[in-house]
């Protein structure tokens, strides 16, 4: 009976000491998004002084296809969708379903940076490029920073696939599933703000 109750007060202590790891990881990833939103905070900032610098080339509202990126915005909410139906199957333990909901997010994340880059090799190849204004350096220097986070974001995806492949969802890949969690839904915040402080005033 001691024997008994002896392991299950260590087996509770051990299963804390996992609670507690996970989430001293999960507020250090907090403290990481803080950090990165000074950085995207700097680069609106560098934007918005650069914006009327064109240097006599084009404004936002000449070169800028809003068809285009509202397709882009529709790919990105939609995939912080699939992520959260991936965290709701996780919460139930249905680890089959998390994978197709990151695979989906995955291909959503993926449609996006396509379209992204499409975009990006078009102002170029019409002589846009980033070396033609300050408006358009500070242009592709905010969206080009964001679409290198969403870039890691799809590399870490499909880290996550492989270790739920290989582990499942265990004590080491949840928190990380949680942290990517944050990660995408910041790309998601930061994308709307994009969208409305670069591409909707620009064509204002």
């Amino acid at each position: 009976m001691a024997t008994d109750t002896l392991s299950n007060h260590e087996g509770h202590a051990h299963e804390h000491d996992h609670h507690d790891t996970a989430g001293t990881k999960i507020f250090g990833f907090w403290v990481y998004l803080m950090s990165d939103l000074v950085i995207f905070g700097s680069l609106f900032a560098a934007y918005a002084v650069l914006l009327r610098g064109t240097a006599g080339g084009p404004s936002g509202a000449d070169i800028f296809e809003l068809p285009l990126i509202l397709v882009n915005t529709f790919l990105l909410l939609v995939s912080s969708f699939t992520y959260g139906m991936a965290v709701l199957a996780m919460n139930a333990n249905r680890v089959q379903q998390v994978k197709v909901w990151l695979a989906a997010t995955f291909l959503l994340g993926a449609g996006f940076i396509a379209l992204e880059l499409y975009e990006f090799q078009h102002l170029i190849h019409e002589g846009f490029g980033p070396d033609r204004s300050a408006f358009l350096s500070a242009f592709f220097t905010l969206v080009g920073t964001h679409g290198l986070h969403v870039t890691f974001g799809l590399i870490w995806i499909l880290v996550m696939l492989v270790q739920l492949q290989q582990k499942g969802l265990t004590s080491m890949t949840r928190p990380r599933i949680m942290c990517l969690s944050l990660f995408w839904h910041f790309l998601d915040i930061v994308w709307i703000c994009v969208f409305s402080f670069v591409y909707l005033m620009g064509v204002l």
